[in-house]
């Protein structure tokens, strides 16, 4: 780790900045890199390291006049920090040969050419102002925010290296905290915008309240809402004023809508900084479509600041992202963030977008083979891979992760394509990889809720076996497939649908794991909307401009009876049946329940089922549709969700026993039987016993009702054949019969009360 190398090789005393020589910064001209040392030393460190200063020479006039001084600075922390009355700068690179500070103190331009080009340029010097790998200078009176910065890095050449050095771009630090570039999101006037690291120094803390309270809530409980911060109120519907619509604080707005549905925790898809038009750099098939999704971060630490209203900048990205986790943790609310460090936004070497880490230390950022053509490795799909389990990378996530807690007070994380996390610098398979078992044991992140998308795109698929040191959940899979087939009618999956239902016990009922392990899911973000799996036989990715090639062939959809929208009566109705039969499924599942946005008002997107790059009405939630069926999709799905987080039955921390459930079933071997009903039994829980039955073939079948517990009554609770509002009746209606004649494609829940 950075800080225990540094204590062992390079041992910091308080420092003074007397005697250093003056440095005058005026219309950032670029100072020649040969004229820029002099030999002169003084005592920074107490007398216990020399460092050297130096003394550049400027044109003889300048406009602002401002007065800097420069010393060789400390490496640690790794990026900017304030020392004193300066500013440090800290950038890792173990192969670079030269590293030049690059600052502009005027702040952005629209015209990043021209800004560049008068950019104030400090070279280091390896003998002064490098410790170990670590290059770093500091700079007194600079201000202390709005100042923007970069770095030129030079080293070996050669593409047979595996470097990919060019002191020719100026680029990010990998620990910047805040990134300032384009101001408005999809503004094409600043398409092919460049991006810098600024810092802020300057500004108070932020007053999260003296009543201020962050969540705590039991895994065990949790009911998770993945949602996109832009897509959620950047369509008109919302009815929201345009500064804010699609930002931090339009979710704040929109926070009385998830109370009403129930929820408990919001997964934000990526919030940290990249950009939207990354694919519209180079003509290419998809060039055409923005980014709304955004996984392709760009930087580790510094908030998407195209979500702060009213093209606000980085700065009050930081602030709005801050007053949305306030208001969200008020309303009892949390937030995980969908975190994606398995690869970055420099795609790949036949079209690479090097911003940051490529250009600072390929070699140790990235997987690379330098025996292959192609040298970077591809787990990811999307043209590198993060080397994570590189010391310096690892050190690099661990920073972040601490960093989105203690700053921004976020709960949790879910890490997209997790398994790359578990390959080693070659991409081979690792037992007990050290990211994972760090993030695990993390003071920092004790209490963090940490979430595995346990597969990446090189076929390791850890579903059940992702290393967890009893702490890690996952993003079950197979709780996703195994749901979509029963439902749908598929024959075989009746004892396949039990154990999925029950809490995936076969995956997860090992060491010290839990059912809320399993996070379970019938739909996310890639892949099908609800709608969609039940409107549609094949994925329709033709607007995606890559011939219907992209996206998951292998949906497990049924699109009863008519490809796309139909005014059919008898298909819409099985539709919605099939749709409330998923959810109330997903709801009385042993496990942690996780739901798309959109989904409670049956959201469409045609078909597409990789809708990443449209920023329109097909990835944005559509407020008027959500009034339209307030009183009956929305219903169903909400009144469920409460009846979740209120029955003790349904969100245990312990896998059932034989005690707990009874299987009315004799035909487990039957390929062709599709019904299943079983009991839940309140024992020391309470709350009442539950009896619960789908029916999964296309022809009415007879229920044989149990005998409720002696001095009670079934109620029916849900029958997802019947109308809105007797699909769901809260609290009830008593009446069950012996037998229960349950209609095709349809699902019943009763509760025994006196």
């Amino acid at each position: 780790m950075l800080n225990s190398w540094l204590q062992s090789n390079a041992p910091l005393t308080s420092k003074s900045h007397n005697n250093i020589p003056h440095i005058i910064f005026g219309n950032f001209w670029t100072v020649p890199r040969q004229d820029c040392y002099r030999g002169k030393t003084s005592s920074i460190y107490n007398q216990s390291a020399q460092e050297k200063t130096r003394e550049v020479e400027m044109p003889p006039s300048t406009k602002s006049g401002t007065l800097l001084r420069s010393s060789t600075g400390r490496p640690s922390p790794l990026g900017v920090s304030q020392l004193g009355d300066a500013v440090n700068f800290s950038l890792f690179s173990k192969h670079a040969t030269s590293v030049t500070l690059c600052l502009s103190i005027s702040g952005r331009s629209r015209e990043f050419s021209k800004m560049e080009s008068q950019m104030q340029e400090i070279p280091l010097n390896p003998k002064e102002n490098k410790t170990g790998d670590i290059w770093h200078v500091c700079i007194e009176n600079l201000p202390l925010s709005g100042v923007l910065y970069g770095y030129r890095v030079d080293g070996p050449e050669g593409w047979h290296t595996g470097h990919r050095f060019d002191k020719n771009l100026i680029l990010i630090d990998p620990y910047a905290k805040l990134i300032e570039g384009r101001r408005v999101f999809g503004d094409n006037n600043e398409k092919m915008s460049r991006f810098l690291g600024t810092y802020d120094f300057s500004s108070l803390p932020f007053d999260w309240g003296n009543d201020y309270k962050c969540p705590e809530i039991p895994e065990k409980d949790l009911v998770i809402y993945e949602m996109s911060v832009r897509s959620f109120t950047a369509d008109k519907s919302s009815g929201l004023e345009p500064s804010i619509r699609g930002s931090y604080l339009g979710v704040i707005e929109k926070i009385p809508h998830l109370l009403e549905l129930g929820i408990n925790a919001v997964e934000l898809l990526p919030v940290f900084e990249y950009d939207e038009f990354e694919f519209q750099r180079h003509p290419n098939p998809r060039d055409h479509m923005l980014n709304v999704w955004g996984y392709s971060t760009m930087n580790f630490f510094s908030p998407m600041s195209r979500y702060a209203s009213t093209g606000g900048g980085p700065l009050a990205a930081s602030l709005e992202f801050k007053k949305m986790v306030k208001a969200l943790h008020s309303a009892g609310i949390e937030v995980i963030l969908d975190v994606v460090y398995n690869h970055t936004n420099e795609a790949d070497d036949e079209h690479p977008y090097t911003t940051s880490f490529r250009g600072i230390d390929n070699k140790v950022y990235y997987m690379v083979d330098t025996n292959s053509y192609v040298q970077l490795l591809n787990f990811s799909g999307c043209g590198n891979t993060f080397n994570c389990n590189h010391p310096m990378v690892m050190e690099l996530i661990l920073d972040s992760l601490r960093y989105w807690v203690t700053e921004y007070h976020v709960n949790g994380f879910r890490f997209d394509l997790a398994s790359v996390l578990c390959r080693g610098p070659d991409g081979t398979p690792l037992n007990a990889p050290l990211i994972v078992k760090a993030i695990a044991k993390d003071p920092v992140l004790s209490k963090c809720k940490i979430i595995a998308e346990p597969w990446d795109c090189g076929g390791l698929y850890l579903v059940g076996r992702f290393p967890n040191w009893d702490r890690w959940a996952e993003w079950n899979g197979k709780y996703r497939d195994d749901m979509r087939r029963f439902i749908k009618g598929d024959g075989g999956m009746k004892g396949t649908f039990a154990t999925r239902i029950s809490g995936s016990s076969d995956l997860y009922q090992i060491n010290a794991r839990k059912p809320y392990h399993s996070i379970n899911f019938v739909i996310a973000h890639d892949g099908f909307t609800l709608y969609d799996l039940v409107a549609y036989n094949s994925k329709h990715n033709e607007m995606n401009g890559e011939g219907g090639r992209d996206g998951c062939n292998d949906n497990y959809s049924w699109n009863c009876g008519f490809e796309g929208e139909t005014r059919d009566p008898a298909i819409n109705a099985l539709r919605s049946r099939q749709m409330k039969n998923f959810h109330l499924a997903l709801m009385v599942s042993q496990g942690t329940p996780m739901m798309l946005m959109g989904d409670e008002y049956a959201h469409t997107r045609y078909g597409n089922n990789n809708s990443y790059g449209h920023d329109t009405a097909m990835n944005h939630f559509q407020w008027n549709q959500l009034d339209a069926r307030k009183e009956s999709h929305f219903r169903f799905f909400a009144e469920t969700i409460r009846f979740h987080r209120q029955h003790p039955l349904l969100g245990r921390d312990t896998f059932l026993t034989k005690a707990d459930i009874t299987w009315h079933e004799k035909n487990w071997d039957n390929f062709d039987s599709r019904f299943l009903s079983f009991s839940l039994h309140e024992g020391k829980y309470g709350g009442g016993d539950l009896y619960i039955a789908f029916n999964a073939h296309d022809y009415f079948v007879k229920s044989v009702v149990p005998p409720p517990p002696s001095g009670k009554f079934w109620y029916r609770v849900v029958d997802t054949n019947l109308p809105s509002p007797d699909d769901f009746i809260v609290g009830g209606v008593p009446g069950v019969k012996k037998i229960y004649e349950m209609a095709p494609y349809s699902a019943v829940l009763l509760h025994a009360k006196p």
